[in-house]
């Protein structure tokens, strides 16, 4: 297991955006601290199942354990750090992934992976609990009715950090050319379920 150090070393994108907007010590500061708060939470949470490992320290804890240090030392700037970064995260994996719709058969490809990923990535074993519908060649369908990133977040102090989760989905699915995303309702947002729906565009 990854300790705290080389868990933040992957959120280097974070750090650089405080790195702009602070000076050195501050932005020092808030490292330092978000290391503490995010060794603290594995202390707590050690144990988990590695499925729900993949969420809680890949994700949500080091995302917590940044916003919550920055709560401390900036609280006016917290939330909007935290959402531009993983706005821009995840913009960039939508990018990525719309350049390779281009490629012949990667729409439909990308398309059936999802029956496999979800149950692997967003099943039980992952923490979630999910209604896989039945669904037409070309569409795939799920709402999640139980989410770990809602779960946890919640526990360690800062729930509205789930809607932009939530919303990483919508940056990195909501513009692929031949594809279309749906959501409606999220659990991060108050809805009982996030609904997921995605399906080839047929012309």
């Amino acid at each position: 297991m990854k300790d705290a150090d080389e868990i933040l070393n992957g959120k280097k994108f974070i750090r650089n955006e405080i790195e702009k907007r602070f000076d050195a010590e501050t932005s020092l500061e808030v490292w330092l601290l978000a290391k503490k708060k995010l060794e603290d939470m594995l202390n707590k949470y050690n144990g988990l199942p590695e499925g729900v490992q993949a969420h809680t320290h890949g994700f949500i804890f080091p995302a917590a354990a940044i916003y919550l240090s920055l709560k401390d030392k900036a609280p006016k700037q917290a939330f909007d750090i935290m959402q531009y970064t993983m706005k821009e995260k995840s913009s960039k994996t939508g990018r990525v992934i719309a350049r390779m719709t281009y490629i012949p058969g990667f729409k439909k490809y990308f398309l059936g992976m999802w029956d496999s990923l979800s149950h692997k990535m967003f099943g039980e074993t992952a923490g979630f609990q999910n209604i896989f519908y039945e669904c037409p060649k070309g569409e795939f369908r799920m709402d999640i009715t139980q989410c770990p990133y809602n779960k946890y977040l919640t526990e360690v102090g800062c729930p509205e950090l789930t809607k932009l989760f939530c919303e990483n989905d919508i940056y990195s699915y909501g513009n692929l050319p031949g594809l279309k995303f749906t959501r409606t309702k999220t659990i991060g947002t108050g809805g009982d379920c996030c609904d997921f729906k995605m399906e080839l565009i047929r012309k």
